[in-house]
């Protein structure tokens, strides 16, 4: 089903019906959110935390069937914020499972797997709003590469949030509480993270350059508010590097910092989402 050139009265339709298999990978997010919170908050066996692992995998498996049928449908990821944002959900889902590989870190997936529900939900639920002006190739590699860049940023985030609580709980000296025991050592959190911001950043920087050159082809206002938000987490996280390679930073700074680079990346897909569901 094709979103361009809709008429008026079908301004706010789905992009594409939701297949079986949306409602599938919906409720397997569900289970392994639960699994997740079970191993990680409770004295449970460690079979439940290795079965949240094959769960969200499955998951993702199944996310990538709905994805590939929306695709046969002419429906692709770099057609919409709304679609972009499904494709987020993906992404953030199969980094933190790639990046579990080497290193367990069972407090994300409490985390992970429900905030994946709650975006994909949003992204097939939501009324998809007027079809976006002018998407041609540009625009679509524009979304898709600032989409890689927000996944990117969001695991970092998240890896950056964990580094900031075990930091205080250290520093509290609360060593009997079930966080400091889960807990993952404070440089492998740093170094994760630092990671994906190197993965993210030319992603992100790339998605802008293209964002501005398709958006003055299509003679877009600049003046709206997305656009110095992006830039400051595009600045957070530009400073973040340069920082940690000229001044060494590590640990509290560089963790503060790329939450706020996250925040702001955000924040900007928020502003994009809700302004193109209000059509």
């Amino acid at each position: 089903m094709s979103a361009a050139g809709p008429s008026p009265a079908a301004e706010f339709v789905y992009t594409a019906p939701v297949s079986p298999v949306f409602w599938v990978t919906l409720v397997l997010y569900g289970v392994a959110g639960v699994f997740y919170y079970v191993g990680f908050f409770t004295k449970s066996p460690a079979w439940v935390t290795r079965a949240a692992r094959w769960v969200l995998f499955l998951a993702f498996l199944s996310h990538t069937v709905e994805i590939s049928l929306r695709g046969v449908d002419h429906v692709h990821p770099g057609t919409s914020i709304r679609e972009a944002t499904g494709f987020l959900s993906w992404l953030v889902v199969g980094g933190f499972l790639w990046s579990s590989v080497r290193q367990r870190v069972a407090v994300l997936g409490v985390f992970v797997a429900p905030i994946a529900a709650a975006l994909l939900a949003v992204a097939r639920l939501s009324p998809s709003g007027r079809a976006t002006e002018g998407l041609n190739l540009l625009g679509r590699i524009h979304i898709s590469l600032a989409t890689l860049g927000v996944a990117a940023f969001a695991i970092a985030g998240g890896l950056s949030m964990v580094y900031l609580v075990q930091e205080r709980i250290l520093k509290g000296k609360k060593f009997e509480g079930i966080l400091y025991r889960r807990a993952v050592a404070l440089e492998t959190l740093d170094k994760m993270a630092h990671r994906l911001v190197l993965v993210g950043f030319p992603l992100f920087t790339i998605g802008l350059l293209l964002g501005a050159i398709w958006g003055s082809q299509r003679s877009a206002s600049f003046a709206r508010p997305e656009y110095p938000i992006a830039m400051l987490a595009w600045a957070a996280f530009g400073s973040l590097i340069v920082a940690r390679s000229v001044l060494g930073w590590r640990g509290r700074k560089a963790a503060l910092l790329t939450v706020v680079g996250f925040t702001a990346a955000a924040v900007v897909v928020v502003i994009y989402f809700v302004r193109r569901a209000m059509g």
